[in-house]
């Protein structure tokens, strides 16, 4: 999966979890990193360590810029 592919992914776990609250109850219970992972996986998402980790990075550089 590419880095794009992987990003879009990402964006659509994120997307459908805030329209679903049965998707928001199941990834709640996740308690670290590797759960959310195995728990999205589950559900038909392809998400990775490295996606997390990127998403988490651009989060932090857009609460630094003005």
């Amino acid at each position: 999966m590419t880095d794009v592919m992987s990003l879009q992914e990402l964006e659509r776990l994120v997307d459908d979890a805030e329209a679903d609250p049965t998707l928001q109850r199941a990834l709640r219970h996740c308690r670290s990193r590797k759960e959310l992972i195995l728990a999205a996986r589950r559900l038909g998402y392809r998400i990775t360590r490295l996606d997390l980790l990127r998403a988490w990075q651009e989060e932090q550089r857009q609460a630094v810029s003005p």
